[in-house]
């Protein structure tokens, strides 16, 4: 039985653990993301910055990442900047992976 038990607190720690790479990668791809948006919408500076933290924030509106796409989408559309819902979704796709090799390279 003792087995059992650490096989379970062995794969508990590696999902809590696993959990926390996946938040701490999504968190940095939104700030990645919202420093692209904030150069496409003519941010600089601190202006960027503080636009890029209310994409990561924006992610804990709902879960998934639709929020984050909703929003830069929104503010896409209000400011005339041009991007598909492709081209946003693709550099979603492609910060996300830079993420995890910059969380992982972290360790």
């Amino acid at each position: 039985m003792n087995t059992f038990d650490d096989r379970e607190k062995t794969h508990e720690k590696k999902f809590a653990h696993d959990e926390e790479l996946r938040f701490k990668a999504t968190a940095r791809r939104n700030k990645m993301l919202g420093l692209w948006a904030a150069e496409k919408l003519g941010l600089t500076g601190a202006e960027a910055e503080a636009y890029a933290k209310e994409v990561v924030v924006a992610d804990f509106d709902t879960p998934g990442e639709d929020d984050v796409f909703q929003k830069l989408r929104q503010d896409f559309d209000a400011k005339g900047v041009s991007q598909s819902d492709h081209q946003i979704r693709r550099t979603m796709l492609e910060l996300m992976d830079q993420a995890v090799e910059s969380v992982k390279a972290s360790k």
